[in-house]
């Protein structure tokens, strides 16, 4: 079955795509990045207390930015260990689709948090900064990166189970 690696690929170089992108303006605290941290910190001060929505206002594009890393890493450590067997430094490689299934899992879990956010939060479906809109790209980005990695997750997982 062909398709399968084919559409896991393609949500995988999505997923890092929008991934990768994104760490220059979490990793340097970038204006928009501490406008969105910060209003999802203030929000969350008035629900979980001034100690963890001050730390998320700090530090949660750095904690966000690592998991997307990792997750990054996950999906597309298939490439690097097929690399490694065709030239003969690794005998046998892990299966592609059991890494899909748990890379899937990651990324829709953290895009799940992200679209949570846009909607219960003062940050919205649409963010405005200083005057200007991302038309809900950040929001619609997220959403379709937590649909497709739980779709990566479930055939990724039902085919790693066939064999």
């Amino acid at each position: 079955m062909r398709v399968l690696p084919i559409f896991s690929w393609l949500i995988v170089l999505w997923t890092s795509k929008v991934f990768l992108s994104s760490l220059p303006y979490k990793f340097t605290l970038h204006p928009d990045t501490q406008h969105i941290f910060g209003t999802i910190g203030a929000w969350m001060q008035g629900i979980l207390g001034e100690s963890v929505g001050s730390w998320f206002a700090n530090y949660g594009s750095y904690a966000v930015g690592t998991v997307e890393l990792i997750t990054s890493i996950v999906l597309l450590s298939p490439a690097i260990f097929w690399l490694l067997k065709k030239v003969n430094l690794l005998q046998c490689s892990p299966s592609r689709s059991l890494i899909h299934a748990v890379g899937g899992l990651m990324a829709s879990g953290v895009m799940a948090g992200a679209a949570f956010f846009h909607l219960v939060t003062p940050l919205g479906v649409v963010v405005i900064h200083e005057g200007q809109s991302d038309g809900g790209s950040l929001f619609y980005a997220a959403v379709s990166i937590a649909v497709l990695g739980f779709v990566l997750f479930i055939t990724n997982y039902l085919d790693y189970k066939k064999k």
